[in-house]
């Protein structure tokens, strides 16, 4: 059985997480970055078209006969229609007012100096346009006279391919992020697969396997593996002593309580007086008790430590109850009553050879134990269901109406076990050892109605 892992988040989504958080970030900043070049490109280039215009009419005006005559070359105003199809405003203008041209179009304040552009964007026409302005000085009859021109452009072409752009530069953005969110997902990957080949190589272990830990990790997990190796360290000392413990105070606890019993029986012999008799018999009693009790807790303590490594190998069913029948005939003999043995051929099952006897002994022992004088029990080996049973039936009284599931818990005992000397594990000690194998205790009344008949199934594999 394993226990629950308290879970709290994956280390491999919060990585992936944050890889692709950092990713559509570098995604946006690209797409604003290479929108704000791309923009500022276009403007200069359509800016430095319009000044060229506006330069080539401004050198075609000149003083003709004391008078400013302009002959607007036709390129002058062609190069803007070669860059888009949108419309085109000029306008030359004197002090004296306007020379040619669109008279009502915006023109911005006169430049600082002669030659220095000045552009200005405006409305014109309901429409947006994109203007710049240069003036220059004449001679006529000896005076200086300014003359201005403005050109101007809509801006629709312009804001077409702006848009254009922008959607080359947001295709570029995506595109960035698709293959930094792929180059996220791969390295997320591959940093947990150290701690997943790790695991992997712990869980293959087997229940006795408590080697430390000598696969290479990165230095990040080094304290992790130092710390589990010390736990293994820790956990092989302490598995250690708690089965010396067990073999030792089994050996401490039962040779003085047998010795003591006896010596009170060659007592029980020796005095006359009826009121000491009873007073030994009471003794040898709360020794049984003890013993028994004692004796169970340290085969259940046994029981548990063995079923958390468990150890299987091949187990002839068949063969283990045979021997426990023939073992126990002498006691079953000092009560007047008979063991029946019946079994098929062989059915083995992969299991803990001790653990399995030490189950079908508590059964058999109850069942002796409980069963009157001249009384009969069977012990049957059977396959039933795609399993393997061992069935012990004997003629107790049975059950009746109590509830069989509450005898399999710890020092819980029946109604007819009140004068019989027991310590309430025997039966719970069998199903942890079927649970253990992925088997199960069965209790219930025999067909006869004469006793109990308890099994214990175990799968066959």
């Amino acid at each position: 059985m394993s226990a629950t892992v308290n879970v709290s988040g994956s280390i491999r989504r919060r990585l992936l997480l944050q890889l692709m958080g950092s990713a559509a970030l570098l995604a946006a900043l690209l797409f604003l970055a290479v929108l704000g070049f791309v923009r500022n490109v276009a403007e200069e280039s359509h800016d430095r078209i319009l000044l060229a215009s506006a330069t080539s009419i401004l050198d075609s005006v000149s003083v003709q006969s004391g008078e400013i005559t302009a002959d607007i070359p036709y390129a002058a105003l062609s190069m803007l229609g070669n860059v888009s199809d949108d419309r085109v405003f000029y306008q030359i203008a004197t002090p004296a007012g306007v020379l040619t041209g669109y008279a009502d179009l915006p023109v911005a304040g006169p430049p600082v100096q002669p030659g220095q552009p000045v552009f200005q964007t405006a409305r014109y026409k309901a429409e947006s346009i994109r203007a710049v302005t240069l003036f220059r000085r004449l001679s006529v009859e000896g005076a200086p006279v300014a003359v201005q021109v403005s050109v101007a452009q809509t801006r629709s072409g312009q804001a077409a391919l702006l848009a254009q752009l922008s959607w080359s530069a947001l295709y570029l953005g995506v595109g960035f992020f698709v293959l930094a969110s792929g180059l996220a997902f791969w390295s997320a990957q591959s940093s947990i697969t150290p701690l997943r080949s790790l695991t992997e190589a712990i869980s293959r272990r087997g229940p006795k396997d408590l080697r430390p830990v000598s696969r290479p990790v990165p230095s990040e997990m080094s304290p992790l593996v130092s710390s589990l190796n010390s736990f293994i360290s820790r956990l092989q000392t302490s598995l250690a002593r708690s089965e010396d413990f067990i073999a030792e105070a089994a050996h401490r606890v039962r040779t003085p309580l047998a010795t003591v019993r006896a010596q009170a029986e060659v007592t029980l012999m020796r005095i006359e007086k009826e009121n000491n008799r009873n007073s030994l018999r009471e003794m040898i009693r709360a020794i049984d008790e003890s013993s028994r009790a004692a004796g169970q807790l340290l085969d259940h303590a046994m029981v548990s430590f063995r079923t958390d490594s468990l150890e299987l190998e091949d187990v002839n069913l068949t063969e283990l109850a045979r021997d426990l029948a023939e073992r126990l005939q002498p006691v079953a003999e000092l009560k007047d009553m008979s063991l029946h043995f019946e079994g098929q051929e062989t059915i083995s099952i992969p299991g803990d050879g001790i653990l399995l006897q030490n189950a079908v002994r508590n059964i058999l022992d109850n069942a002796i134990k409980y069963s009157g004088r001249d009384s009969e029990v069977w012990i049957r080996a059977v396959c039933r269901g795609g399993s393997a049973c061992i069935e012990i039936e004997d003629q107790a009284g049975g059950f009746k109406c109590e509830d069989t599931e509450a005898l399999t818990r710890r020092f819980v005992r029946g109604a007819n076990a009140r004068n019989t000397i027991g310590s309430g594990l025997g039966l719970t000690i069998a199903r942890e050892v079927a649970e253990a194998h992925g088997g199960q205790l069965i209790i219930e009344n025999s067909q006869t109605g004469a006793g109990a008949c308890v099994t214990l199934c175990f799968p066959l594999h």
